[in-house]
């Protein structure tokens, strides 16, 4: 999934500029890269499905009971929302391509910040579990993977 967001972003100037031509009245020439855009968007959307279908049915480590609860509150919110925007980055894609909506777009323009934001936010915590707390979360999260 990982490989698949990083091309979402260096594809991202390719559709907003088709994007703007059919807002314009116009009918952009076909581009695979615009096609390769839509289809990986898809592609995320359903691997992020499966992964939190995965999720709900197989659970997930419990965090260390002496976590302090705005931490345990805060990586559950980090979580949830990493998956939300996951589910509807794509959304607001297909609503935005498909049906050329501008709200979707604008949406969808902002949403990989965020998401960006999260990701940062999701590797530091991570790595200072690992590296300074040394409590063996990177092993717990491996154990887990259902991917």
């Amino acid at each position: 999934m990982f490989a698949q967001l990083v091309e979402q972003y260096l594809l991202h100037k390719t559709i907003t500029e088709a994007f703007d031509l059919i807002e314009d009245g116009l009918v952009p020439p076909f581009d695979p890269q615009v096609a390769t855009h839509v289809f990986s968007g898809f592609l995320i959307l359903v691997l992020a499905a499966a992964r939190l279908w995965s999720r709900l049915d197989r659970g997930v480590p419990l965090l260390p009971a002496s976590d302090p609860p705005m931490q345990r509150r805060a990586a559950h919110m980090t979580h949830y929302s990493l998956y939300a925007l996951l589910l509807v980055m794509p959304v607001s894609g297909a609503v935005a391509w498909f049906r050329g909506n501008e709200a979707a777009a604008d949406a969808h323009g902002v949403m990989p910040f965020v998401l960006l934001a999260l990701v940062a936010l999701h590797m530091v915590a991570s790595f200072y579990r690992q590296f300074v707390l040394k409590d063996g979360l990177m092993e717990r999260m491996r154990r887990s993977d259902p991917v």
